[in-house]
């Protein structure tokens, strides 16, 4: 082949895939587009047309060019917004000022960890500081404040349509917390104090994940080989809890959670500076400032729900205790104290033990194609929508292996992008997550929509040269988790950015990602795609009954865990209590979980989410009942009812944020439910299904 023709060639086929071999049926083209390996061929003619499209990004100094754009044009709707009389066009400029700088800021956010290329990482990290400072100021901008107080003041204020009403509203929140209704000393002080809180944060955040170490001769020498090793120090960076050596997840507890004296400061000083600008902007706890728009709204109502939950579970909890501190005994007759590092790792051997749940014996079945056609089926099935797969132009991505899907609708066309960024890579962030990078908004001056575009980012082993990536059941349900967030994303049409997708309450914001947790261990959904990528033999509905009873083992001490959590999350953003963080993790402890504290241990110190989750821990737990509920109300009895679908659309997926979260709940389930249906609703998730005692019997 001639040098001119190998060119031409190269560009022709400038994204090619090699399949994995595939014994039985064909997939359909989002399976196959996941199921093969990529190879990124050079392509000489091909424009780069920058990061997700955004021309300025084909290199690092693109930022700066992106932000310089993006505060100029801020400072001309400033400008506008201050200088125009009172309506639906200052929200709507307000909205486009958002805008402006989320398109920026959030790309950057989600660059500055997932980019390989560390000048792309740290030029994105310039960015969010720019504009994090930009914010901060906008904020604090009496002039811009006044504008929207004069909406929200005016007569006529009345005559706005409600999801305008309650955007004002929760941008005039934005500025509340930044304390600009306070006279100009406090309100430096106020600003004082935010930015003491940044710096305080990141280094609680960066403290809460660094190793602990200790002398190699501290511990026995037998054991050293299941640490790492720095010089004469052993570094421990993890609690070890699956392992199955009593003395290791011991060594690791203790030395794990040993208390680090500056840490421990700069979490009391934190929670002291919150507590403070709470107060100073006239709030009776941090807790409280946190809560307001929330499902759960106040602190009270938050203890009531976990107080509730606890009394429900309390015999359910104590059962469970009793049957690992009985296998802790069967295992180990000279130690049978249950402790908290045996917790994790007792409660699955339980789980192994009766249900005979080896992810390997599933994953065969779970190759990452066949997952994506199941999704591309259920979504086509309950909304309408296909999900495409397409071949990103030069530079549009970060990396070769990230895919592109189109979500088409079969009425509405296009509602967006989601990005798959799903293959592990060194390093990249070992979570599974997604990011927001444009939200969806109607724009007034086109009059179109400008389309969402979103990332889910999860850590999956590549495929081989002999098989595709094959998912453990633990996998599969989190990229279907993930998913319920993009399609939160994908399936609202909201007016305003401000509220699109995902951003709304905390404790509503779970809600479509754990329905999808119940979607992919529901057999009638499972069975359309779980195939064995080699025979093509479905999966036994026995062992998608197995496992779904298998997580109900344990479950209520698993459930009183996070309860307990969450409760300290709340104390600590309370009203100032008197003693130590540990002190009151000690008492919390007692109350709340049942296994004993550790003396010279501070777990808080490891409670990373006291950073973004400051007392809304408990939203996992209140997202899981309202998904509960939605499920064996809406769904269990069919899966896939279109009708139903459309109406989980209409009522809860299409508004993001713009509608009182509570009031979507209440929209799909017809009724208004309380803290009691909540806790109900978490404690009967635990009952036996004796189906699946019937069908492990007759098998």
């Amino acid at each position: 082949m001639s040098a001119c023709k190998r060119l031409l060639y190269f560009v022709k086929h400038r994204w090619m895939l090699t399949p994995v071999r595939r014994n039985v049926t064909t997939w359909s083209p989002v399976g196959a587009a996941f199921n093969a390996k990529p190879h990124r061929r050079l392509d000489l003619l091909e424009k780069n047309v920058g990061l997700f499209g955004v021309p300025e990004l084909s290199s690092p100094a693109g930022f700066e060019v992106a932000t310089k754009r993006a505060l100029k044009d801020t400072q001309r709707l400033v400008d506008k917004t201050c200088n125009s009389p009172p309506g639906v066009e200052t929200v709507e400029s307000f909205d486009q000022l958002s805008d402006g700088l989320c398109k920026v800021a959030d790309l950057a956010d989600f660059v500055k960890v997932a980019h390989p290329d560390p000048a792309f990482r740290e030029a994105a990290e310039k960015t969010c500081m720019e504009i994090g400072t930009v914010v901060e100021k906008l904020n604090t901008n009496v002039d811009l404040c006044n504008s929207l107080k004069n909406l929200l003041n005016n007569p006529d204020v009345a005559q706005l349509d409600p999801d305008t009403r309650r955007v004002a509203e929760l941008f005039m929140f934005d500025f509340e917390i930044s304390g600009i209704h306070l006279d100009e000393k406090l309100r430096k002080e106020a600003v004082v104090l935010h930015v003491k809180l940044l710096d305080l944060n990141n280094e609680f955040l960066m403290g809460s994940h660094m190793p602990n170490r200790i002398a190699r001769s501290a511990i026995p020498e037998h054991l050293h080989l299941h640490f790492a090793k720095e010089g004469s120090f052993i570094q421990v960076g993890g609690l070890h809890a699956d392992s199955p050596d009593d003395l290791v997840r011991e060594i690791a507890y203790r030395i794990y959670l040993y208390p680090n004296a500056d840490l421990m400061e700069c979490l009391e000083e934190l929670l002291k500076c919150r507590n403070k600008l709470a107060k100073l902007l006239g709030y009776e706890s941090y807790a409280h400032r946190a809560l307001k728009g929330t499902m759960a709204k106040t602190p009270e109502t938050v203890m009531n729900f976990l107080k509730l939950l606890t009394d429900k579970l309390s015999e359910r909890t104590a059962k469970d205790f009793k049957m690992m501190r009985d296998m802790k005994k069967k295992l180990n007759p000279r130690n049978t104290e249950l402790m908290p590092w045996d917790h994790p790792y007792f409660s699955g051997v339980l789980r192994a033990e009766r249900y005979n749940i080896e992810p390997s014996l599933y994953s065969p079945y779970f190759s990452l194609g066949a997952c994506m056609e199941g999704l591309n089926t259920l979504f086509s099935q309950l909304y309408g929508v296909s999900l495409m797969s397409e071949h990103p132009s030069a530079g549009e991505v970060w990396s070769d292996d990230v895919r592109k899907l189109a979500v088409v609708h079969e009425t509405e066309g296009l509602l967006g992008y989601i990005y798959c960024d799903f293959f592990h890579r060194t390093n990249k962030p070992h979570q599974d997550c997604h990011f927001t990078i444009r939200g969806g908004r109607q724009c007034q001056q086109t009059g179109q929509y400008q389309l969402p575009v979103v990332v889910l980012m999860l850590s999956l082993p590549h495929p081989t040269r002999s098989a595709p990536t094959l998912l453990t059941p633990g996998m599969m349900e989190n990229l279907f988790h993930e998913m319920g967030h993009a399609m939160h994303s994908m399936l609202g049409r909201t007016r305003y950015q401000h509220v699109t997708g995902t951003r709304c309450a905390t404790d509503f914001a779970e809600v479509p990602s754990i329905l999808m947790e119940y979607f992919a261990t529901d057999y009638r959904v499972v069975s359309q795609f779980a195939r064995h990528y080699q025979t093509g033999q479905p999966l036994p509905e026995s062992m998608v009954a197995r496992l779904c009873e298998s997580k109900k083992v344990c479950g209520a001490a698993d459930t009183q865990l996070q309860v307990f959590y969450a409760v300290l999350d709340q104390i600590y953003h309370g009203k100032p209590q008197n003693g130590s963080t540990t002190d009151i993790l000690k008492e919390m402890q007692h109350k709340f979980y049942g296994l004993p504290y550790t003396p010279n241990t501070a777990w808080q110190l490891r409670f990373s989410h006291l950073i973004g989750y400051g007392a809304k821990y408990y939203s996992y737990l209140m997202s899981r009942a309202v998904a509960s509920m939605v499920w064996k109300q809406c769904f269990v009895q069919d899966p896939l009812n279109r009708d139903m679908g459309e109406r989980y659309r209409r009522e809860m997926l299409a508004h993001g944020g713009a509608k009182e979260p509570m009031l979507m709940v209440e929209g799909m389930l017809q009724r208004r439910p309380t803290t009691e249906d909540f806790v109900d609703a978490l404690v009967s998730e635990l009952n036996p299904n004796f189906e699946t005692f019937l069908m492990d019997s007759e098998g």
